[in-house]
């Protein structure tokens, strides 16, 4: 899956497991009845595209330590 802007914050985290610590530094709401990421960023005052940015630089840091181990 492919995470964007209009993934749930459930999603994120079902696909992508190292995001939680982004929400939960940016005190996002995990549950977010399955809201988008983009209304839950607006709704909290978050600037998307920042938060979206740091999602994938977790995700991307997280990649990097699997192909150190290797």
């Amino acid at each position: 899956m492919n995470c964007d802007l209009d993934t749930s914050i459930p999603e994120w985290i079902i696909e992508h497991p190292e995001t939680t610590r982004v929400f939960n530094a940016m005190r996002l709401d995990t549950s977010c009845a399955g809201k988008s990421l983009r209304y839950v960023c607006i709704h909290q005052g978050l600037s998307p595209t920042e938060v979206l940015e740091r999602l994938r630089e977790a995700v991307a840091g997280d990649r990097s330590q699997d192909l150190d181990a290797g």
